[in-house]
């Protein structure tokens, strides 16, 4: 899948199938925005902290 130059909005993308759609998207080339209920829990997806 080619995502590259595209824009997605995940919601719940700190746990669960968002977490896996969002890293998925990513690898993909997608520009990436969660939304997810746990700041902590997305700064995980990102890597970062």
């Amino acid at each position: 899948m080619n995502l590259d130059g595209k824009a997605a909005l995940i919601t719940g993308g700190g746990r669960g199938i968002g977490k896996a759609i969002t890293k998925r998207y990513a690898e993909a080339g997608a520009n990436v925005v969660i939304a997810a209920g746990r700041d902590h829990r997305t700064a995980a997806v990102l890597g970062r902290r």
